[in-house]
């Protein structure tokens, strides 16, 4: 795009284009300052996929939804999430229903007001892929959970996943083709019309050769499985997936199912980047591998250090980690935590290469154990919130890498009753907290858990979440970054620079 003078007007239209189904209206104003009064705006509308869950008919599955109170805000808006085979109004594809039709069931939630969460569930192996709108109010800082408990199989113990924002590129470190892991890297199509994906595979030599990843086509408001195993013969270990939509977007999430050791839904790791934070590693972490891989041409070479509660580690034995340009590099940490709450970061040791990366973590021994992912996340920023939290299930985990930092944190209302309270927490520079997170008083079902850092450095965070079920125990980890709930808006005549890309 040419370096170009746009009104607010024209720039509100071009970053309602940049970001996709992240828009927002020019607000009714009047006198001189009207361009400074709207240099940050709440979003006003936000598509989210939600994976189909899972294969297995003993699966169980639960949604929910939560919009966090944004200031700003109208007193008008919706939100709804409905099986992605379902048309628009207006029309396009899909795998049912006549065009220009629209399918009347009812939707798997329907959220009522912002500040509370709404929960929904689905049961079996056929539960399809969801597609989530949220407009006006429902929009800034929207939040869907995926959660699914399967008793026994490929696969069984706790698996979640925040769905996610359709995009144009995502980077998994960590899936994988072995004897015993069933990877599926999930294709959603939010749009009226086809997106046109490639997915490539590089592993520890680098490419792995396949034309059966090239040209795949996800319909408008579908969603397309794909077997990592059917794109090549070679069984590797440990992979790095990317995937690059040409046209189009999608939400993409793999789905790594192990024999031996459960099951979860590895999320997209944040943009290479080179330094990393991996934010959350539980404390009583049996066994952490990390997998890391660089797309340029150069070798990257990373310090790797743990943010402990009190200060930076380095593991023995771990003090660096070298990564051969364009091949996946894998690390066996052990225990790295040692019983105590724990984030891995990454930093160059000399020369800045671009990477990503993300831990595989295993708790529990023999036939008790399961399988987590955490990959390299952005910071909380602004705001940040994951929800489906329980009272006694949830541990949540700060990190603050570079400087001290304040932060608060709100548990929202709960899904069935119960008041909002918030904490505020100090960490420290270089150290990983595991804070006492407030809970709802009164708190009858699910709830929400907000992240706002008031000051200091910048803040990483995750959230684990354990359940037993039939005896079966589980857990799965969440990364917080920050939840684009606002857009800003260049001031009148201002010369838009952010969107020369």
């Amino acid at each position: 795009m040419k370096r170009t003078t746009l009104s607010l007007i024209a720039g509100t239209a071009a970053l309602a284009a940049v970001t996709g189904f992240a828009t927002l209206s020019t607000p009714d104003a009047a006198g001189t300052d009207t361009a400074k009064a709207a240099a940050e705006l709440p979003v006003e509308r936000t598509s989210l996929m939600c994976p189909a869950p899972s294969i297995s008919d003993l699966a169980e599955t639960s949604y929910t939804s939560f919009t966090p109170v944004t200031k700003g805000t109208g007193g008008e808006g919706k939100a709804e999430l409905r099986p992605a085979t379902e048309q628009s109004a207006e029309g396009g594809g899909g795998d049912s229903g006549a065009k220009g039709k629209k399918k009347t069931e009812k939707p798997v939630l329907t959220p009522k007001e912002p500040g509370t969460p709404v929960t929904g569930d689905a049961s079996g192996g056929d539960t399809p892929a969801l597609l989530g709108t949220a407009e006006g109010k429902f929009a800034p800082g929207w939040a869907l959970q995926e959660t699914t408990e399967v008793a026994a199989g490929t696969g069984r113990g706790l698996q979640g996943v925040n769905c996610t924002a359709p995009d144009t590129e995502f980077w998994f470190p960590g899936a994988s083709t072995a004897a015993d892991r069933t990877d599926y890297v999930h294709l959603t199509n939010p749009d009226d019309s086809a997106a046109v994906v490639d997915i490539e595979l590089y592993g520890q030599d680098g490419a792995i050769d396949s034309s059966v990843g090239e040209g795949i086509t996800v319909q408008p408001h579908s969603s397309e499985p794909v077997l990592l195993s059917t794109l090549t013969d070679e069984k590797q270990e440990n992979l790095t997936v990317h995937v690059n939509v040409r046209s189009g977007r999608v939400g993409a999430a793999v789905q790594a199912l192990d024999d031996r050791l459960g099951g979860d839904w590895l999320a997209a790791s944040t943009d290479p980047a080179p330094s990393l934070v991996l934010p959350g590693v539980p404390k009583d972490a049996t066994a952490v591998r990390l997998v890391a891989f660089t797309p340029g041409d150069s070798d990257a070479d990373l310090k790797v250090r743990l943010a402990s509660p009190s200060g930076a580690i380095t593991p023995a034995g771990n003090e660096t980690l070298h990564v051969k340009a364009g091949m996946t590099t894998a690390v066996d940490l052990g225990d790295l935590t040692r019983g105590e709450a724990g984030s891995l970061i990454l930093t160059p040791t000399d020369q800045s290469v671009p990477v990503v990366a993300a831990l595989r973590v295993v708790r529990g021994k023999g036939a008790d154990q399961e399988t987590a992912f955490i990959p390299a996340t952005a910071p909380v920023g602004t705001r940040a919130t994951v929800a489906d939290n329980s009272a006694k299930g949830t541990t949540l985990s700060l990190v603050a890498p570079t400087r001290a930092a304040k932060v608060k944190v709100t548990a929202s209302a709960g899904s069935d009753g119960g008041t909002a309270v918030s904490k505020t927490f100090t960490i420290k520079a270089g150290t990983t907290e595991n804070v006492d997170a407030p809970v709802p008083s009164g708190l009858k079902g699910t709830y929400a858990l907000t992240v706002e850092p008031l000051s200091g450095g910048p803040v990483y965070a995750a959230r684990t979440l354990a359940a037993t079920e039939d005896g079966v125990s589980g857990f799965t980890i969440q990364t917080l970054p920050d939840d684009r709930g606002t857009v800003a808006v260049p001031e009148a005549d201002q010369d838009l620079e952010v969107l020369q890309k």
